[in-house]
């Protein structure tokens, strides 16, 4: 298919196709959904594509005079998607397989026998000339045909004259085998068996031992391909060429607890090329573009709007197939098309975290570990919650206002939230501690005692209580604070607006320059010369005791919230259910398990992790 035929093929049409394909679309019943060509192929009209492999997002697929055409989905200077690959040879190439795309062996014509290590296409068997420049009548050039693998990286490839080479990781040896006939397929079953099949009902197997013995088949078939149904069961595909019909006369053969059984249908096929389960069913192609759905011993002809012969079928991990043969066909029965080659949807992934029952439903804003390993969190409308042995449960509400922060100094657990409030819990009772009357909310709470705490917020308020009382010390800054994190009474750090850091010496609040205009929500630090700073659209920054590094997280949602321990590691969690963790000095995607935003974390000195956020959310990492 040239670049000519479909130079007007829509740009959306392109678009569609392989989004159906490997985003895990499923088309309409195997035996009604038609079949149609692959836009943009790259192969001529005069090209036999005789196998392929797909897997990872791409596609390869092998033809005549050496071809290699791969699909990635990314389209070429000249908006092409199928990339000629180039290959050491110009012979046909009849069988492709591997176990990643860095690691696919070719096999065909000549005893040809590539390599791809996911840079280049090596040759490593075949093609043997001798000192007039003609190809040598020796072994290692008899034609293959078919290869297969098992999961252990061994392969085997078949071809003309009983052929059967053996892969073992390493190198290629040939295998002794029982027969010179013509083998045509070959496959690989879990148990260690390996079956190989060919002309004039031709079946071998191959036990775990390596050796190779004739099943007793009474039908002269000459097979073609051949699937298997299980450890000691097979459906084999081919044809016999009858004069009086004057052409080949299709045969699919069913083998089973050790008899061949030749299945009949009342209408009369080609000759078959290839089988392929698909779709709880086997997908069968053979000449002049049959293609048919067998299932449950019932064969339907499926619509495949081609004539050319069909010589192989390529899987795909969604369960959709691409057919390929003669003319440079490659088609599919995905109704739509795209030019995004995407790959299969990854399963998910398990959570370490997982969700607490929470006694509310309002926001919660913030979590703290009190001295004596109690947890606790507050939010909205007055909500403070403590961790009992049994679980979260409600404490009784400060006020009807939110509270934002808390922090327990070793004499009372102190919070505070709107209209510059701050309380105090004896245990059994909340007292008005402070009241700036102001309408400012207070963000974040840190101290080193119950004689020196520090609090932070709106238009740059920084409050300190000194045992006595509370007093408003000067930051230098209107942009509001949210975040508070310190060392003693001579290191301290606060965080805002546009990449405002403020670093506290003991004596006055000065800008510490971090790089960025993204608000920074959070910061924490293991040490002084080991600190963090999360904020705005992933705006992640590390200080190493000399200067701020940004990272990059390649993010889109905010970070919210920071918090380490020896014991438990350190964390980051942000809006849309995110947690990052910080594992070798590289910050890890952990999956949440929940998509709400997460606006404060809690890492615990016995090691336990809690985040907190929207809805009342609670979650736990195991």
């Amino acid at each position: 298919m040239t670049q000519a035929r479909h130079g007007d093929t829509p740009q959306v049409d392109r678009r569609r196709f392989f989004s159906q394909l490997f985003d895990g679309a499923r088309s309409r019943t195997p035996q009604r959904a038609p079949w149609r060509r692959v836009p943009e192929v790259g192969a001529g009209d005069g090209d036999v594509l005789w196998s392929g492999w797909a897997g990872d997002g791409e596609v390869f697929v092998v033809g005549d005079e050496g071809m290699v055409l791969r699909y990635t989905g990314a389209p070429d200077a000249a908006g092409k998607q199928w990339e000629p690959m180039s290959v050491p040879t110009n012979l046909p190439l009849h069988g492709l397989w591997g176990p990643s795309p860095d690691r696919l062996i070719a096999v065909g014509w000549m005893g040809t026998i590539l390599h791809f290590d996911g840079a280049e296409w090596h040759l490593q068997r075949g093609g043997i000339v001798d000192d007039q420049g003609r190809f040598a009548p020796c072994s290692e050039n008899t034609p293959l045909f078919a290869i297969d693998g098992n999961a252990a990286g061994e392969a085997w490839a078949v071809g003309d004259d009983g052929m059967i080479l053996h892969h073992d990781g390493d190198e290629w040896h040939q295998e002794t085998s029982p027969t010179r006939i013509n083998l045509r397929a070959v496959a690989c079953a879990p148990n260690g068996t390996v079956y190989a099949a060919g002309g004039e009902g031709t079946v071998l197997q191959r036990d775990p031992e390596g050796d190779w013995r004739a099943l007793d088949c009474p039908l002269s078939s000459g097979f073609q391909a051949m699937l298997l149904l299980g450890d000691d069961e097979l459906l084999l595909g081919g044809g016999r060429y009858f004069v009086d019909q004057g052409g080949f006369r299709g045969e699919l053969v069913r083998y089973r607890h050790g008899e061949f059984q030749a299945l009949t249908f009342d209408t009369p096929m080609p000759r078959l090329r290839a089988l392929k389960a698909y779709k709880d069913g086997v997908l069968i192609v053979g000449d002049q573009g049959h293609l048919y759905y067998f299932k449950a011993l019932r064969l339907d002809r499926l619509e495949s709007n081609s004539h050319h012969d069909l010589m192989d079928i390529i899987t795909l991990p969604t369960g959709e197939a691409l057919a390929v043969g003669d003319f440079g066909t490659i088609m599919t029965a995905a109704p739509d098309f795209t030019a995004a080659l995407a790959p299969p949807p990854a399963a998910p992934q398990s959570s370490p975290w997982t969700a607490m029952t929470s006694p509310t439903a309002n926001q919660l804003w913030g979590i703290h570990e009190a001295s004596d390993g109690t947890c606790y969190a507050c939010g909205e409308a007055g909500t403070v919650l403590r961790l009992d042995a049994d679980g979260w449960r409600a404490l009784p509400a400060p006020s009807e206002l939110a509270v934002h922060c808390l922090w327990d100094s070793g004499n009372g657990l102190f919070a505070a939230g709107q209209l510059g409030r701050i309380y105090r819990f004896d245990g059994s009772r909340w007292q008005l501690h402070f009241d700036l009357h102001l309408d400012l909310t207070i963000l974040s709470l840190w101290g080193t005692g119950p004689d020196s705490i520090y609090a932070a917020g709106d238009e740059g308020l920084i409050l300190h209580f000194d045992g006595l009382g509370w007093k408003r010390m000067p930051s230098g800054t209107q942009s509001a604070l949210y975040s508070l994190h310190g060392w003693d009474d001579r290191h301290l750090l606060a965080v805002g607006d546009f990449g405002l850091v403020l670093r506290y010496n003991g004596k006055e609040w000065g800008e510490f320059n971090v790089g960025t205009e993204n608000f920074l929500y959070g910061v924490w630090g293991s040490a002084l010369d080991d600190i963090y700073a999360v904020g705005l659209s992933g705006t992640l920054a590390h200080f190493n005791g000399q200067r701020w590094q940004l990272q990059a997280t390649r993010l889109r949602d905010d970070l919210l919230g920071l918090a380490g321990t020896p014991a438990a590691g350190t964390f980051a969690v942000g809006t849309r259910g995110r947690i990052l963790r910080l594992e070798e000095g590289q910050w890890l995607t952990e999956p949440s398990g929940s998509d709400v935003g997460l606006r404060a974390i809690c890492a615990t000195r016995g090691g336990d992790v809690y985040a907190v956020g929207d809805r009342g959310t609670i979650l736990r990492r195991d």
